[in-house]
């Protein structure tokens, strides 16, 4: 990785943990795939738009219907 990504990515991180009052380290707990059958969402808010077959990184299990994600453009 170069300085500038490097840095794009801590950037990244640093929004990320202000948004949604996340403390300490980013650590991906596991991936998952959006089911490619899902129909697409446009997000909003806090609300990460969701592609058909999509890897997403998990962040935290908030509950059981919502877990904290983010996708390959680290959103």
């Amino acid at each position: 990785m170069t300085p500038r990504e490097c840095k794009k990515e801590e950037k990244a991180d640093r929004e990320f943990q202000k948004k949604f009052k996340f403390e300490g380290s980013i650590t991906v707990l596991t991936q998952m795939m959006v089911d490619p059958a899902a129909t697409e969402k446009r997000g909003g808010g806090k609300n990460l738009p969701l592609r058909r077959g999509e890897i997403l990184d998990v962040i935290q299990f908030t509950n059981q219907e919502q877990i904290l994600c983010r996708n390959s453009q680290r959103r």
